[in-house]
């Protein structure tokens, strides 16, 4: 049997986006929140994938390396879409389903890896 497994983080952080026109060329920030889905087999013990595991994958690897930092000194357009394709690439030995980021309560992207 194959589940999804998914887990969800928050960090704070700036940026701004740059040449779009708008408010969100100005500096500004978000309370950023992002889910990791990762799929595994149902495993003997009755788990397909540990959520401390998980949890503690994705703190170190990518929360630790956001919180409360300007995202435009990592990312040159620090979009949700590239953020997301960035968290991916810091967790691409776990067996990733899908990485979803929302900017605001209401907007998000999706990324399903290469």
């Amino acid at each position: 049997m194959i589940f999804l497994i998914t887990k969800e983080f928050e960090f704070d952080a700036s940026h701004y986006i740059a040449g779009r026109g708008g408010k969100c060329e100005r500096l500004h920030g978000h309370t950023w929140r992002f889910a990791v889905t990762l799929e595994a087999e149902l495993q003997e013990d009755g788990i397909a994938y540990d959520f401390r595991d998980l949890g503690a994958a994705v703190v170190e690897r990518v929360v630790e390396k956001l919180d409360h930092t300007h995202l435009n000194d990592l990312l040159s357009q620090p979009s949700a879409e590239n953020l997301a394709a960035w968290i991916w690439e810091r967790l691409g030995d776990l067996p990733l389903y899908d990485i979803k980021v929302w900017e605001s309560a209401t907007s998000s992207v999706t990324f399903r890896g290469p």
